[in-house]
């Protein structure tokens, strides 16, 4: 495949993550974003685990579990309680910032230039994202804004981490290890916090189905094959995708308004993505990257 198929492949997985407000407000039981969470990771994990019938060996069962942890225990973990302290838009607005955290981060951490369209991509998206979800008598909670930007934190170290540590296993068998880490991390977590389990009918297991099978084990092996395919800072800002895809997804199926600001924010969001694909051509022609020693 060329590189404009690897994009549009890795940015389904943010579009679908988009999804994700819509069948936990419709399909699943409200109250339990921990127990969720993990009937959402383990399942799917033991799955695919089940399919590749293959462990984690030597250095990687504890890269594995702290990958896990990274991209799913305190991801979702951290992104529950921003959503619980803040307004929908607030939240969503501080979890943008991850782009520029991965920008940063690869640098320090694998070495990759920082790139000033690259940047500018990221703060466009940024910009695009609050426009298009932030309210104006949106309030601040700082224990939410600051468990929003430790998700950010954690979603961007396990994004860079994962293209530094890429595994001699295919794509469904490290996606399966760090499913299966995150939702064994979850188990402690949902027995402290949400110790009474939901009753559960058919429409919550036809939810979790969903979000266990497509918007976690199908979505993650396309962004796994992302990071291990393109540099983590170009398909960071993808994930602008996903409050985008929500706002649209609440405009076609739950009657919500989209109004024209809302779609000049669409614009700017696609703007950005696209800006920052195009970063390293830009950057050969007119700009030298910013200077920062990578850590050894």
């Amino acid at each position: 495949m060329n590189r404009v198929s690897d994009v549009l492949l890795t940015a389904l997985a943010p579009a679908i993550w988009g999804s994700t407000y819509y069948v936990t407000t419709e399909f699943l039981p409200d109250g339990y974003p921990i127990t969720v969470s993990l009937l959402r990771a383990l399942p799917a994990g033991l799955l695919l685990l089940l399919i590749v019938r293959k462990l984690p060996a030597g250095i990687w069962w504890h890269r594995v579990f702290i990958l896990g942890a990274l991209n799913f225990t305190l991801f979702w973990s951290f992104l529950f309680l921003a959503a619980y302290k803040l307004p929908g838009g607030v939240a969503a607005t501080v979890g943008a910032v991850q782009p520029l955290i991965v920008i940063f981060l690869s640098r320090l951490v694998i070495g990759t230039p920082v790139l000033f369209f690259s940047v500018l991509g990221a703060l466009i998206g940024l910009a695009g994202v609050a426009t298009l979800i932030l309210s104006p008598d949106a309030s601040l909670d700082y224990v939410g804004v600051l468990a929003g930007i430790a998700g950010a934190l954690s979603m961007a170290a396990g994004t860079v981490l994962s293209r530094k540590w890429s595994p001699p296993v295919s794509l469904l068998t490290f996606t399966s290890w760090q499913l299966t880490a995150g939702g064994i991390l979850l188990i402690p977590l949902t027995l402290l916090l949400e110790p009474e389990f939901p009753t559960l009918d058919g429409t919550n297991l036809l939810g979790l189905v969903y979000l266990g099978l497509i918007g976690a084990a199908f979505t993650y092996i396309l962004w796994f094959r992302g990071i291990a395919k393109i540099d983590p800072t170009l398909i960071s800002t993808l994930g602008f995708l996903s409050p985008t895809t929500a706002v649209v997804l609440g405009w076609a199926a739950l009657d919500e308004t989209l109004s024209l600001m809302q779609l000049f924010a669409i614009f700017l969001v696609l703007f950005s993505i696209l800006l920052s694909q195009q970063a390293p051509r830009l950057q050969s022609l007119k700009l030298k990257p910013f200077s920062l020693t990578p850590l050894k």
